[in-house]
């Protein structure tokens, strides 16, 4: 028996009522990927997600009720994110049962003068930037000078994160990764940071910087045990693929892979559904967010959600049948906003599998870890294994 959890990395469905408070007034990027792209994605239509409630809309219905069929087959709903914030580690805990009452620190003014002076006293490097910036941009701007001089970039943006970039045949990526590590040591207490990033960078023989698939995130520990310490503390594996081991900093994980695309994310989903073993799989696909949310492509986006439509019929037949599938979000990017940031939407929930009922409409419900507390429920029997969040299983079982 597994549960497998897919985050289609900031696909949100709409805006929340305090979205003008995180200057997000407006936002959809499901809705706005569809005015600018012809979505053509019959697997997801199918399972209920043009059909998911939206009561502030004319139609009623997300994206403008223009995604919905006759008769969903799955189980669909959107969810309202409890916690204060709008990135990746806060939408991601709250999934696995953590309301976050106190955002992380962010820094637009950049980070303070005396933790950048101990930046460099600890690592022995010097720094460009230290400003909020796009990661694909500020290697362009700063890349002859870092290439030159062997100072790393150091840039952020409107989440909690210390991003340091480097092109390898300057900075080796091992050695990155030992500046990431001194980093983080030092973004604690008054400095608290969510992650420390390293984006480490390739210049081709064009010319142009590209980063590569060797990102890895330094994150904060959670603060208390979620629905992944519940199920392997019962003895089931946790089996995390992508960016989810970096964003629990490994608790609660027993086994983890590195992914490198969304592609390669959907193919890792599939060979961890042909093991044996029972317990989750917790899958992140976060080129949506990383390659075409914070780059405003809304084309891009796009054809991404497309190309994940197509390979689902693989995911799904790959369920046994007591497997149950999730896909979900964790905040949103809406590719057509002002700036280049997360934005605070509602997150959808499709679920599928044998035991469960076809074309359940859940509505609306109050917080993310309805979805954690939801697998956990159907793994190990508890209704309500964190301190927030719910299971709606009783709703959805066959």
């Amino acid at each position: 028996m597994r549960a497998a959890i897919i985050v289609m990395d900031s696909l949100g469905v709409g805006e929340l009522p305090d979205a003008a408070e995180y200057t997000d007034a407006g936002t959809d990027t499901l809705g706005h990927i569809l005015d600018n792209y012809p979505l053509d994605i019959p697997n997801l239509r199918r399972l209920g997600l043009g059909n998911i409630e939206r009561p502030e809309d004319p139609s009623g219905k997300v994206a403008g009720g223009r995604l919905a069929v006759d008769d969903p087959e799955g189980v669909y709903g959107r969810f309202a994110e409890l916690s204060e914030g709008k990135d990746t580690i806060t939408g991601h805990w709250e999934i696995a049962g953590i309301e976050t009452k106190v955002p992380n620190k962010t820094y637009y003014d950049g980070f303070p003068q005396e933790l950048m002076d101990e930046f460099v006293r600890r690592t022995g490097y010097g720094y460009l930037g230290n400003c909020v910036a796009s990661g694909t941009e500020i290697i362009e701007e700063l890349g002859d000078e870092h290439e030159r001089t062997g100072k790393v970039i150091v840039y952020t943006s409107s989440d909690s994160v210390f991003q340091i970039a480097a092109n390898t045949d300057v900075v080796p990526l091992e050695e990155l990764y030992r500046i990431c590590r001194i980093a983080r040591e030092l973004l604690v207490g008054e400095y608290a940071c969510g992650r420390v990033i390293a984006r480490p960078y390739i210049k081709g023989p064009d010319g142009k910087r590209v980063r590569t698939a060797d990102r890895h995130d330094y994150a904060l520990s959670p603060p208390e045990d979620t629905i992944l310490d519940v199920i392997s503390k019962a003895g089931m594996t946790v089996y995390s693929i992508g960016k989810i081991r970096d964003i629990f900093n490994g608790k609660g994980i027993t086994e983890a892979v590195h992914t490198e695309s969304n592609d390669d994310g959907v193919t890792k989903t599939i060979e961890a559904l042909n093991k044996d073993f029972d317990g989750l799989i917790f899958t992140n696909l976060v080129d949506f967010d990383s390659k075409y949310g914070h780059r405003r492509d809304p084309v891009g986006y796009g054809k991404a959600i497309e190309e994940f439509d197509r390979r689902l019929p693989e995911i799904m037949e790959s369920l046994r049948d007591d497997d149950i599938l999730i896909i979900t979000a964790d905040h949103g990017n809406d590719p057509t906003h002002i700036d280049f940031n997360h934005t605070r939407e509602y997150v959808f929930c499709l679920m599928c599998g044998k035991s469960l009922r076809k074309g359940v409409d859940l509505g609306t419900r109050k917080t993310f870890a309805d979805i954690g507390a939801t697998a956990a429920d159907y793994l190990i029997g508890k209704k309500k294994p964190t301190e927030i969040g719910e299971s709606f299983l009783e709703l959805i079982k066959a």
